[in-house]
């Protein structure tokens, strides 16, 4: 379809988009939630499709997939979860202590399946196109990966958690990783009774949503928007929201 403009329309049908903008909204990091019913492999299958489409610097595709429903393996990782949370915690005294210690923060033997997503900071070879200066971007690149599931699991009724408390050299050991292999993100996945409404940190009175009026920089650091028409629109969604 072409415009009246002369620009070629290659935006999606508005329902569509409402689609992916629900994603977004909508994705939640799930920790308690779960149910133990099994994710169909066709549908898991989709899940994984949609992470390794995600985009990479010089094509690198660092990424991998560990598929975890072993309960010994998820015993012996949330062993380190929980030696991990209880340093975590001494980092937080009276009542945000009370608080983080009442929090729950993963669902590793609740959820169904773990899924581990590593980079492989080798992969490509010495010289990937594009990494030079930001030898980082492999990392950046995984993240983007884990992203693409976690809305495409919000699309099909997943839950998804991120479970950071962790070691990552004792993960890797548990997981038999190469050396080369970073494990980026551990997820708990499954469907679940509720998606919260807000962000379960949110709810808990932890933190809550930084605005975006207030995130916005012009053409540089602190410096205001020059487009009056785009500050106007931020605030208009940011008033509505």
């Amino acid at each position: 379809m072409v415009e009246q403009s002369g620009r070629p329309d290659h935006a999606f049908p508005e329902a569509q988009r409402a689609g992916v903008y629900r994603a977004i909204h909508e994705r939640r990091d799930v920790r308690a939630q779960f149910l133990p019913d099994p994710i169909p492999p066709e549908v898991l299958a989709r899940l994984l499709e949609a992470a390794h489409h995600a985009p990479s610097v010089g094509f690198m595709q660092p990424w991998d997939f560990l598929v975890i429903d072993s309960l010994e393996v998820r015993e012996r990782v949330h062993r380190i979860f929980e030696r991990e949370n209880a340093r975590a915690a001494e980092c937080h005294a009276g009542a945000r202590g009370m608080l983080y210690r009442r929090l729950k923060l993963e669902g590793i033997l609740e959820s169904p399946l773990n899924l581990c997503i590593t980079c492989d900071r080798e992969r490509g070879g010495e010289h990937v196109l594009g990494r030079h200066s930001i030898v980082e971007t492999d990392l950046f690149s995984t993240c983007l990966a884990v992203q693409n599931l976690w809305l495409a699991a919000r699309a099909e009724g997943i839950g998804v958690g991120w479970v950071s408390i962790l070691d990552p050299a004792e993960l890797a050991e548990v997981l038999s990783l190469p050396a080369s292999v970073y494990p980026l993100a551990y997820l708990c996945l499954g469907y679940v009774g509720d998606f919260l409404d807000r962000p379960e940190l949110a709810r808990a009175g932890w933190r809550q949503r930084l605005p975006l009026t207030e995130r916005v920089h012009g053409n540089g650091w602190g410096e205001p928007l020059a487009s009056t028409p785009l500050k106007r629109a931020i605030d208009a969604r940011y008033d509505s929201s």
